[in-house]
């Protein structure tokens, strides 16, 4: 007999949101003092979580099942807020810092609809995938030929809008989305090999041309995106210019050493500390141990997603899965990446600590979603699911 979805809540899982939850107020609070705003960021973030909180409970309403029936529809009403968004005039969609990617809504604040495109994604590319592996059996070069052929077609359309705002780094996202759920999907080997060689022929073709023809990636890049990389390369010869954010992040992250300089005492004052670079604070006020911490929560939060699926074993769920997992690990790593150096700045939020509404309800959507996997494993009176 199937007991109360309410009753088998994953509070686990609801702990490590809350969690975060904390860690992000407090690292707000602290990197609000350099700021030129007045507002109170950490209580706004408290009261995005809160909402976040209230989504769960939504989506928790529908059987596993609605959702997947659902996707196709959540899929097209992601696409058409992409393509509202690029044809708004300035009043209702601004352009800020040469990205048009938000919605202006008064008395709300704004709203970025590719933070939603992708959990849309994740659940439409499940559904694609589980589709065409029922409806063929028997797999053959051509049936998984035209299952690739699907799914990248269906990952271009919200990518070529996202990649227009220009948003590179959330492009980046989605892409990594589409790969971690194809190597799931039971494609033949030699397709997805096929697949992976192309594509890091086609990165190291790019990395040339910009060591010897660098104005020839200004077709799809624009002179900021280009002279951000030149400032990921050499941050401290643009110091004062292009590389100042990451200078500063930088001497933040290292100048906070083993245990930091404590809470409220840091002194680098990082432009947008509060948002994409969070992880300065907490390397700066709480050193490599808080640093590790918030690393090894994540490390947690990812494992505890993989025991919910793994658990399920169902192929929907299992895609869901990893298609949350990638886009998670892929956040995580470009953030903090991009905030020692590691990697270009690309402009996207730390999961559940960087500020920002649409990434927090975003992130707690995806995770809901997983809660709601863990809910309905089904209990049969003889036997089990599988």
């Amino acid at each position: 007999m199937q007991t109360s979805k309410f009753k088998k809540l994953d509070l686990d899982l609801m702990f490590i949101v809350f969690v975060f939850m904390a860690i992000s107020c407090i690292s707000i609070y602290s990197a609000q003092k350099f700021l030129p705003y007045e507002e109170n960021f950490a209580l706004k973030q408290s009261v995005w979580f809160i909402g976040g909180m209230t989504l769960t409970s939504i989506v928790y309403y529908f059987d596993f099942e609605q959702l997947r029936r659902l996707s196709p529809f959540l899929f097209g009403f992601g696409v058409l807020l992409l393509s509202i968004l690029m044809l708004a005039p300035a009043s209702v969609a601004p352009v800020i810092k040469g990205t048009k990617a938000w919605f202006s809504i008064p008395g709300f604040g704004s709203l970025q609809p590719s933070e939603f495109m992708k959990v849309f994604l994740i659940l439409f590319l499940a559904n694609v995938i589980q589709t065409h592996n029922e409806k063929h059996g028997e797999r053959t070069l051509t049936s998984d030929t035209f299952l690739l052929f699907k799914v990248f077609s269906f990952t271009l359309v919200p990518l070529a809008f996202i990649l227009k705002q220009p948003d590179a780094g959330t492009g980046m996202v989605i892409t990594s989305i589409m790969i971690a759920m194809l190597f799931l999907s039971g494609i033949n080997k030699k397709i997805l090999f096929l697949f992976s060689s192309m594509g890091i022929m086609v990165i190291a073709s790019l990395v040339l041309v910009f060591l010897y023809k660098p104005e020839l990636l200004l077709v799809f890049l624009d002179h900021y995106q280009l002279d951000r990389i030149h400032s990921w390369l050499n941050p401290f010869e643009n110091g004062q210019g292009i590389g100042y954010q990451l200078r500063l992040s930088i001497l933040a992250s290292g100048s906070g050493i083993i245990t930091g300089k404590g809470f409220y005492d840091g002194v680098v004052a990082v432009p947008e500390a509060h948002s994409d670079f969070i992880f300065t604070v907490i390397g700066e006020e709480f050193g490599f141990v808080g640093s590790s911490l918030v690393l090894c929560l994540y490390f947690v939060l990812i494992y505890k997603i993989v025991t919910i699926v793994l658990k399920n074993k169902g192929e929907y769920e299992i895609l869901v899965g990893a298609g949350v997992i990638s886009m998670l690990t892929f956040h995580i790593f470009e953030n903090i990446g991009m905030v020692i150096g590691l990697v270009p700045i690309t402009g996207i939020p730390l999961p559940l600590l960087s500020y920002g509404g649409s990434s927090v309800l975003a992130t707690i959507l995806a995770l809901s979603i997983i809660n709601n996997i863990s809910a309905t494993t089904n209990h049969y009176m003889f036997g089990s699911r599988d």
